[in-house]
């Protein structure tokens, strides 16, 4: 009888819990998506954001360049041809990569 009481007054601690926990809960979870969006939005951060995704494309570009020129002519024939065609893309700007989606 004492085991069914705990577990009566633990489940009823948990449902209070919960439901208490998910109006205060909601309330601010509203309110740090709120501020997130207002931070998203904030141009400095835009920028700041836009210029590390340049930046990290520019070095992810370097790095591919001098892999595959250390490494191109040791390739099997059909992986040389597929970097050969990736150099080819990136040196005519395609806007679109294997997946159709955007390099910016």
């Amino acid at each position: 009888m004492a085991a069914m009481r705990y577990r009566l007054t633990f489940v009823a601690g948990v449902v209070l819990g919960y439901v208490l926990g998910t109006k205060a809960g909601r309330e601010r979870y509203e309110q740090m998506k709120r501020s997130a969006q207002q931070l998203a939005q904030n141009p400095a951060v835009r920028n700041t954001a836009e210029t590390a995704a340049q930046q990290g494309r520019d070095f992810a570009d370097k790095a591919y360049h001098a892999v595959s020129d250390k490494v191109g002519d040791r390739m099997p024939d059909s992986v040389a041809q597929r970097v050969h065609a990736l150099r080819e893309r990136t040196a005519h700007g395609a806007a679109e990569d294997d997946w159709g989606t955007s390099n910016t």
